[in-house]
């Protein structure tokens, strides 16, 4: 089901109608009195309040947009957001994928994960819509559609500040590297392990598991056993969260554990104290790091009444700058939406700004690390390059 939301008061639900109308209006040279985002995150599940928060920033975003008074060619445009859960499958991610499409979007913001962001792509790029993506598996530019854009780093830089990170600041020579079976988590964690090994560490244990499983108490004997020092991990925040309980259980704490940008979240703040050290490398930087950071958090906190899980300052940004791209089309069509945001430097309100190469990556994108501490993540360094 399609929920559509009303973006002048506080979001509510209801079904969507009236496609054929809004097709038939696309197809004009003026723009119609509607255009559709599409969102698509996982609103349900574990992955739910990063979705969540991921929708949120659109929904912000679009009501301030429509407030100012949007216009396309000088014709006043409301701005209308089409959520969906794409329950961070694949497979559902391709169904909601169709339904937006059906909907009559001119671009989606979407998805979180890059299995599902990769499968939908395609759907995407048959009509010609953009795919504006938080997921960060290089695959999903390498797929060769012009409708992709990453709004962050890629994985390729991240394995690269997990490596240099890990092995120029922990002491430790003896690392298990763990993952969580999805197209994200595979690669970042073997293309981690490649970094690990030309610094000299061993990876005295590899394994995969699902991105549901929360049962750690046998991995946990087995890094116990192994004499396992560092522990880098694509695991989700419950997991990992989950592995520290497991860790506990045996006393076996005195870990420094570094996790990819997924544990980078307000969830995973509750394992503060429960090892030697809780890291993340990520290419989400805190709202709170930029200039314009604290007004968005008011705004947020005013209109949502909780704290951002994620990276909605992100997907706020994106919409900012898709709005730009709408404006320069003078039709709000899918396909000239594209060809503006492929060369478009645009002003980012949060971040300050979003420009993408041929390939559809971000070129602002940068890697930080960060350390929980007192409650807080805490950046220890950052950089474009590792």
């Amino acid at each position: 089901m399609l929920e559509r939301f009303s973006c002048g008061s506080v979001p509510g639900f209801r079904v969507w109608v009236g496609l054929a109308c809004a097709i038939v209006l696309q197809g004009c040279d003026s723009p119609p009195e509607t255009l559709k985002i599409g969102v698509a995150q996982p609103l349900t599940g574990n992955l739910a309040p990063l979705g969540q928060d991921l929708l949120n920033g659109v929904l912000l975003a679009v009501e301030e947009i429509n407030k100012d008074g949007f216009k396309i060619n000088g014709k006043p445009v409301t701005l209308e957001v089409v959520a969906v859960d794409d329950r961070a499958n694949a497979e559902t991610g391709k169904e909601v994928a169709r339904q937006l499409v059906d909907a009559g979007v001119v671009a989606v913001i979407g998805h979180l994960n890059s299995g599902v962001s990769i499968a939908a792509a395609p759907i995407y790029a048959e009509k010609s819509i953009a795919e504006m993506a938080i997921s960060t598996n290089p695959k999903f530019t390498a797929l060769g559609f012009n409708t992709t854009f990453r709004l962050v780093a890629n994985d390729t830089m991240q394995a690269k500040a997990i490596g240099s990170y890990s092995a120029s600041q922990f002491k430790g020579a003896k690392y298990a590297v763990l993952d969580d079976g999805t197209p994200y988590g595979k690669d970042l964690a073997a293309g981690a392990a490649v970094q690990l090994l030309a610094a000299k560490k061993e990876v005295v244990l590899k394994q995969s598991f699902d991105d549901k499983t929360t049962k750690f108490d046998e991995l946990a004997e087995k890094l116990k056993a192994a004499g396992v020092e560092t522990i880098v991990s694509t695991l989700n925040d419950f997991q990992m969260l989950a592995l520290l309980e497991s860790l506990k259980k045996i006393d076996y704490t005195n870990v420094a554990m570094l996790g990819g940008d997924t544990i980078k979240t307000t969830l995973m703040l509750k394992g503060s104290g429960a090892a030697q050290g809780l890291y993340a490398t990520s290419p989400i930087q805190e709202a709170r790091e930029f200039p314009s950071g604290p007004a968005f958090l008011d705004k947020y906190r005013a209109k949502f009444k909780i704290e951002p899980a994620y990276a909605g300052h992100y997907t706020y940004d994106a919409t900012y700058v898709l709005a730009a791209a709408m404006r320069r089309t003078k039709s709000g069509k899918p396909a000239a939406i594209v060809e503006e945001l492929r060369k478009i430097d645009g002003y980012a309100p949060v971040t300050g700004s979003m420009k993408w190469d041929a390939k559809g990556e971000q070129r602002y994108g940068v890697i930080g690390v960060y350390r929980v501490r007192e409650g807080l993540w805490e950046l220890q360094m950052r950089s474009d390059v590792w």
